[in-house]
């Protein structure tokens, strides 16, 4: 039970990371305003900001490693 917690956890970040790659790269993002309820579109608001603050925190990881350079 747990490893399905944690494999379904990550694979929710990994979508969230790709999805704001995507953003950057293309400027293609989710039309948060479909969702009616309120509620629902600020979580997905904040599980899109989060895949940010994880790109952000990857690359500065990355970046960081001695076996990853910038070009």
């Amino acid at each position: 039970m747990i490893g399905r917690l944690a494999h379904i956890g990550i694979d929710l970040v990994l979508i969230s990371g790709v999805l704001a790659g995507i953003k950057r790269s293309s400027g293609i993002t989710p039309n948060l305003d479909l969702i009616e309820n309120k509620d629902v579109r600020n979580y997905a608001g904040k599980y899109l900001n989060f895949g940010e603050l994880f790109l952000d925190s990857t690359g500065a990881f990355l970046g960081s490693s001695q076996f990853f350079t910038r070009k």
